[in-house]
């Protein structure tokens, strides 16, 4: 349901600590899957959540974008527009009518 757009490489920050070679040189390796990887975008960080591999793949191309489905957090988060719960002072608790 997301379209996806093209993002710089340079903007995206991996999540993932290993990367399987033969993923990465596999040919088939976006058969069962999405061929876009997915991120997530937040507090203004786009996040690689999926598609290590072809993000790989297309900067050993040498290419500077690829195509990202980026479900965007800070979209979905209700703007501030008053003090944080941290500002109001805590309540004594209401007693219990018995």
């Amino acid at each position: 349901m997301i379209p996806p757009r093209q993002v710089r490489m340079d903007t995206l920050t991996t999540t993932k600590k290993e990367l399987a070679l033969d993923a990465l040189l596999a040919d088939d390796s976006t058969f069962y899957g999405d061929l876009f990887p997915h991120a997530v975008q937040w507090q203004g960080e786009l996040y690689l959540e999926d598609g290590l591999h072809r993000a790989l793949r297309a900067a050993l191309q040498q290419r500077n974008v690829i195509h990202v489905r980026v479900l965007d957090l800070d979209a979905l988060s209700p703007a501030s527009t008053g003090p944080s719960t941290a500002a109001i002072p805590a309540q004594p608790p209401v007693p219990r009518r018995t």
